[in-house]
């Protein structure tokens, strides 16, 4: 793939711990094919580790800090993103947050905070893309859900389950919406996948102990393939949909699950 014409913003480019997040791997792809990247992490670290990736492969990266639930701060961000790079034609909103627990564990707060950084921030970043797209007469957003927005996944994780729908949902509405203006949305959906962030969001649910092997194991057996996936396999389907190989698809989901979500 040539994206050496593309801009693309990667909303939650940086891995929470060492290691390769989804975030972090679609950035380096991504830029391995050309584009220019805008690394987006709530954490500067984090942001600039994954510039750091994308430099030592000789690729182009603007690492920069933000909370994209803050209109302001996203208005920053991208004033500096399109005074480097210029106009940004790809919108990854891959940044997003969660808790465990179901209906007694989840207060309202919980259920707002989770929502406006889930789905909220897709709206205000695209309020802010989309026009441009539209006067280039090209756009392409990616979201990136979970099965967790289109099924139950054995536990109670009832706040990050349905902003994920709603994730799924507005991303459609934005592939109808502006189809006859040549801007694409599609939503990648993955499974389990082995990244550093399980130890953090689920590890207790699997594990009493905080075993990651066992935490791994039980993971691994609950997938028809009999493993996770890797952030990479994701990253490929994410950086498919943001290439010009995929110029007619828009309004769909990408499952990379492994067959989870055939297994009942």
């Amino acid at each position: 793939m040539d994206d050496t014409d593309k801009v693309v913003l990667v909303a939650g480019a940086g891995s929470s711990a060492p290691g390769w997040s989804i975030g972090k791997a679609t950035s380096v792809l991504i830029a391995q094919s050309g584009a220019k990247v805008i690394a987006l992490d709530c954490h500067a670290e984090a942001a600039r580790a994954t510039a750091q990736e994308i430099e030592r492969i000789g690729g182009t990266c603007l690492p920069l800090q933000g909370d994209i639930t803050r209109p302001d701060e996203m208005d920053r961000v991208l004033k500096i993103a399109t005074e480097r790079f210029g106009p940004i034609s790809t919108l990854i909103a891959n940044a997003g947050i969660g808790k465990t627990g179901g209906i007694h564990e989840t207060s309202v707060a919980d259920l707002q905070r989770i929502h406006q950084t889930n789905v909220e921030s897709l709206l205000l970043l695209s309020k802010r893309l989309i026009p441009g797209m539209i006067e280039r007469g090209a756009g392409c957003i990616v979201s990136v859900a979970s099965v967790a927005g289109i099924r139950y996944v054995g536990y109670p994780h009832l706040a990050y389950s349905v902003t994920k729908a709603a994730l799924i949902q507005m991303t459609k509405q934005i592939a109808h919406e502006y189809a006859d203006r040549n801007i694409r949305a599609n939503t990648v959906i993955p499974g389990l996948i082995d990244t550093p962030r399980i130890q953090k969001n689920v590890g207790a649910v699997f594990s009493s102990s905080g075993d990651m092997e066992e935490v791994r194991t039980k993971r691994d057996a609950q997938v028809p393939m009999k493993r996770m996936g890797t952030a990479w396999e994701v990253a490929h389907c994410i950086a498919f949909l943001t290439s010009d190989q995929a110029s007619y698809v828009t309004g769909t989901e990408l499952i990379v699950d492994g067959g989870l979500t055939g297994k009942y």
